[in-house]
């Protein structure tokens, strides 16, 4: 983390910001439907089979058990949003969006039968987590970021094999589903390796190596 992205974060971008306001607030609004239509909100995974309920898993990371399971994720993504806002255009985070919802659903529905039920972001959020510190190790693997992305793997595999973070286990009233973050991250970091890789790719299209651009105009010369 050079100097440069420091300073960029102590900027306020209006910009930037827009994605993840939007975000919260249709989170928000999911919450207070799902005081409206409790039912048929939360992932379900008979629901999803049997009753052929296909918008819960959707819904299903639209929703939390209650405000304060709500309020710890708006303050996630608001931290996402500081860090890694600028890494990425919306239609890029869009991506990584749908990609970490995926990884979600087809993790439950295929590796983790057991499951049944669902609610909360923090899956899609390590998703766009994951997707932001790819980000930075891409262009600025400097020590700084190694570190934070290696906590962060350190989050990750504690929550896998020990179970939730005892601080966010005490605070919570609902279980923490570590898979849900195990498999938004994977998803989040897919997603933006290959944006990453496609970003190069053209890049490197429309601005070809010097050494190629010498031997172009060199060429050029002769035939003239």
């Amino acid at each position: 983390m050079n100097l440069g992205r420091l300073s960029q974060l102590a900027r306020l971008d209006a910009v930037a910001w827009r994605a993840p306001f939007v975000l919260a607030l249709v989170l928000v609004a999911m919450q207070w439907l799902s005081g409206v239509l409790p039912a048929t909100m939360p992932y379900d995974r008979s629901g999803v089979l049997t009753g052929h309920q296909f918008h819960r898993l959707l819904t299903g990371h639209l929703v939390h058990h209650d405000w304060v399971h709500l309020a710890w994720n708006l303050a996630g993504l608001a931290l996402v949003g500081w860090l890694f806002a600028r890494d990425f255009v919306l239609r890029d985070w869009g991506v990584i969006l749908i990609a970490s919802t995926i990884a979600i659903d087809v993790g439950f529905l295929v590796f983790t039968p057991q499951l049944a039920w669902y609610v909360g972001f923090s899956g899609v959020l390590h998703g766009l987590m994951a997707a932001g510190l790819c980000a930075w190790l891409w262009r600025t693997p400097d020590a700084i970021t190694v570190f934070v992305a290696l906590v962060f793997a350190l989050k990750l595999g504690w929550e896998h094999f020990m179970g939730p973070l005892p601080f966010t286990a005490e605070t919570l009233d609902v279980p923490v589903i570590h898979a849900a973050h195990t498999y938004g991250a994977l998803g989040g970091t897919v997603a933006a390796l290959w944006l990453l890789w496609r970003r190069r790719a053209v890049a490197g299209r429309y601005n070809p190596p010097d050494n190629e651009s010498g031997r172009s105009a060199a060429s050029r010369g002769n035939r003239r």
